[in-house]
């Protein structure tokens, strides 16, 4: 080879190398926006558990991936600007927890994927047409709210059998949850059960259900779980338990706080379902052809301490049923 060939074949096999290490070098990193109706955590970051799960899946924060987060601390009127900032950033994704972040995430883009989960059932509320095949620009997790609504009011039965008027606690100003609180209103005309409507769109509604439920006291309670509700929970533990009023809720972690019974999917599972539709459409996927899917179970809780304090006996044929007996 003369001279000058090999000059060439040298100065091309450099220009290669330097182009095929500076690709390596070159890392997309992705931007996931997280938007939710409560309080933002003290690392303003989004759940531990969905972050870990896109690690799994080769997204690691700092790395490869980055995320945005917004919180609107219980104010559903700001979620709206909030899904602006976010879509501003350039996202590749908005994780959108809860109805009122989904809906406010679909009012700002029609481009962006927006993934969603604790939002109520997405068909009756109007956030996709079809479970299998939602189009546009969102999937994720869905809450079949006639189903739950159903099996929570027959798991409260069975407990407090006597229990014939029923107050819902619910946030009358997420449609998700409006539309869950109806199932329950159904459900319960077909047994002859009475409900009393407690809906709350402010802190200061829920010292109004409390004195409306002195006034004519239930014989049991249904908080239905949104941000908001979430938010003051505290507030309506301190008053059943003062009041000695049964209660079911939707999630574990308020029986473990002394709340009575709960029945409704695992957190920890749905993030992780969330994290894997995240995963896909950074893959490529088109999100519209992503079917939503539904948690693979629900779990029974029940507290036999604050059994014992109402003075309740549990049937042993719900002990039997329960995921988790907290003693």
């Amino acid at each position: 080879m003369n001279r000058r060939a090999f000059i060439a074949v040298g100065g091309t096999l450099l220009f290669l190398y330097r182009h095929i290490t500076g690709a390596q070098q070159t890392t997309k990193v992705w931007r996931a926006g997280f938007l939710a109706s409560g309080v933002r955590p003290s690392d303003g970051a989004p759940p531990t558990t969905l972050r870990k799960e896109l690690e799994t899946l080769g997204y690691t924060e700092g790395k490869n991936i980055v995320y945005e987060g917004r919180w609107s601390h219980g104010q559903n009127q700001r979620l709206r600007e909030l899904a602006i900032e976010l879509a501003s950033r350039n996202v590749d994704v908005i994780i959108a927890f809860g109805g009122p972040a989904a809906e406010a995430s679909k009012q700002v883009t029609s481009t962006i994927p927006i993934i969603v989960f604790n939002a109520g059932d997405v068909v009756e509320t109007g956030l996709v047409e079809n479970l299998a095949r939602p189009g546009g620009n969102i999937t994720g997790v869905n809450d079949p709210a006639a189903v739950l609504s159903a099996k929570r009011l027959e798991f409260l039965k069975e407990l407090v059998p006597r229990a014939m008027r029923i107050a819902v606690l619910w946030n009358a100003e997420n449609y998700a949850m409006t539309l869950r609180y109806q199932e329950i209103e159904k459900a319960a005309q077909s047994r002859g059960i009475a409900i009393d409507p407690l809906g709350v769109r402010e802190p200061d509604d829920f010292d109004i259900a409390f004195a409306a439920m002195a006034r004519a006291r239930p014989d049991a309670l249904m908080m239905l779980t949104d941000a908001f509700t979430n938010l003051n929970r505290q507030r309506v533990l301190d008053y059943v338990g003062a009041q000695q009023i049964p209660a079911m809720y939707e999630f574990a972690d308020v029986v473990r706080s002394g709340g009575l019974i709960s029945y409704g999917s695992d957190q920890n599972e749905i993030f992780k379902l969330a994290a894997h539709y995240v995963a896909k459409v950074l893959a490529g996927e088109k999100v519209g052809n992503l079917p939503i899917e539904q948690p693979n179970r629900y779990f029974l809780v029940i507290n036999l301490k604050t059994a014992k304090n109402l003075v309740l006996t549990v049937p042993p044929s719900l002990l039997l049923r329960a995921d988790d007996v907290i003693q």
